[in-house]
């Protein structure tokens, strides 16, 4: 009998955490995403909470606008560590949570990406992830050279390419190839390695990779997509989903035209895990809760409140922050993003300052302030009307934030049977309960045998 489904958990441990005003946080360190100590305690946190893995976003600048000037220097949203080079060290302080990173296949080669991560999937024992994106911001373009960022569908079809490339490089050496036979002197079969050789629109690589296959076949690809590409890309190339939702119906409109679209990519819809972000602040009480949130929503400086709604509905400072919300700038609803605030300002008939205090923790993600069991009761509406396979908790700073998850909400997942009570595997796969991705080459040999021995009986 199989066993019952479980909701599966990942963590942003992104700085600080959160919310906008996370590093100013009483109880936290102000410098936290350059301390390594900071990181280890937030992944150990995480390990301790059964979670399937801690998810480092990141890019290759800074992301946050100057815009209204003064909002970068107010935010720590700024400086952080190389995520593998981070992933690498916190591979040796854990054991069993999967270390998942972002890598940009618009200022990467697939070469570089597919060794960097073959070599994270062997370091931890298989519990690798890379998060796949595609670099959207001009701030980011201007440190290779560009004037702005490539065309958005130049840039999918870029991305499409190189997780293919990516793919094929992990599957260079059949997991048997090595045998490192010192007394006859064979290190590998030459016949269980296998080059490349791909030649498409976009690149030319030859391999075979000089990694050999990882103990997880080949590390996970997560992927975060809401736009028409994204989705696109996610049905035929991700294991794990990052969404953002506010409602179930949104959450359930995502899930199926996701899930609906693997099938024409030769996928089960159990092979994707839709995971939409949700900030979970417990409290022993509601109140207890509320006034645990407050404490950073009184934090929030209104040119950071500003800030935040600057990259998606443009510069609002010449506007009352207690007057309703312009019309956004032609291009704003081409963003999800954007048009997710769009949306939370006209049905709630916010103000500026409102919005900007709605989005300060979330930043579009749910927010969930109560009890464990309110935050349970949340989450299990989701998970069973179809609208997610497990969540990506954003602590509203960390490790605090965390903490306060793992130590309530947890147990109550547990108790109601949600979740599990011990991992049950070594690898970040197995956790997710993926399947073991058999070797191209292992599954030809295989078929031909069934066809030989099928023709055979005939």
């Amino acid at each position: 009998m199989a066993s019952p489904r479980k909701i599966r958990l990942g963590v942003s441990m992104i700085g600080m955490g959160y919310h906008l005003a996370a590093w100013r946080h009483p109880r936290a360190s102000a410098g936290g995403n350059m301390e390594l100590q900071h990181a280890m305690r937030v992944t150990q946190a995480a390990e301790r909470g059964l979670l399937d893995m801690a998810f480092l976003a990141d890019g290759v600048g800074i992301r946050f606008n100057d815009v209204p000037e003064g909002a970068l220097s107010h935010t720590c949203k700024n400086v952080q560590f190389e995520p593998l080079t981070l992933l690498s060290a916190l591979a040796m302080v854990t054991n069993r949570v999967g270390l998942v990173a972002t890598a940009s296949t618009t200022y990467n080669e697939p070469y570089h990406i597919a060794r960097k991560f073959a070599s994270l999937d062997h370091i931890s024992a298989g519990r690798a992830g890379w998060n796949v994106v595609t670099s959207a911001t001009d701030m980011e373009a201007r440190n290779f050279g560009l004037v702005g960022a490539p065309p958005k569908t130049g840039r999918y079809d870029r991305a499409a390419e190189f997780v293919e490339v990516v793919k094929g490089l992990w599957d260079s050496w059949e997991d048997d190839a090595f045998v490192r036979d010192q007394a006859s002197g064979l290190n590998y079969h030459p016949d269980k390695v296998h080059p490349l050789n791909h030649d498409g629109k976009h690149f030319r690589v030859a391999g075979p990779l000089n990694v050999q296959r990882t103990p997880q076949g080949r590390p996970i690809i997560v992927q975060a997509g809401a736009s028409e590409e994204g989705r696109e890309l996610a049905a035929a190339t991700a294991d794990v989903v990052y969404a953002a939702a506010q409602t179930l119906e949104d959450g359930r409109a995502y899930y199926t035209d996701v899930k609906a679209r693997m099938a024409k990519y030769g996928r089960h819809a159990d092979q994707l895990k839709i995971m939409p972000g949700i900030m979970a602040v417990p409290g022993r009480t509601r109140q207890e809760a509320q006034d645990s949130y407050q404490v950073l929503q009184e934090l929030v400086q209104p040119v950071v409140g500003l800030g935040a709604l600057a990259n998606y509905l443009g510069d609002l400072s010449d506007h009352d922050l207690d007057g309703p919300v312009p019309e956004p700038p032609a291009g704003a609803r081409d963003h999800s993003r954007g048009q997710i605030f769009i949306d939370m300002a006209r049905r709630g008939n916010l103000s500026i300052r409102q919005l900007y205090l709605s989005i300060a923790g979330g930043n579009g993600h749910r927010t969930v302030v109560g009890t464990p069991a309110d935050i349970v009761d949340a989450m299990e509406e989701w998970f069973h009307n179809d609208a997610a396979d497990g969540f990506n908790l954003l602590p509203p700073w960390l490790p605090g934030g965390l903490d306060d998850v793992v130590d309530q909400v947890i147990p109550e997942m547990q108790r109601r049977g949600l979740y599990r009570t011990a991992y049950e595997g070594t690898t970040l796969r197995a956790n997710l309960g993926l399947d073991w991705p058999e070797h191209p080459a292992v599954a030809r040999r295989r078929a031909a045998v069934a066809q030989a021995i099928g023709s055979a009986a005939q």
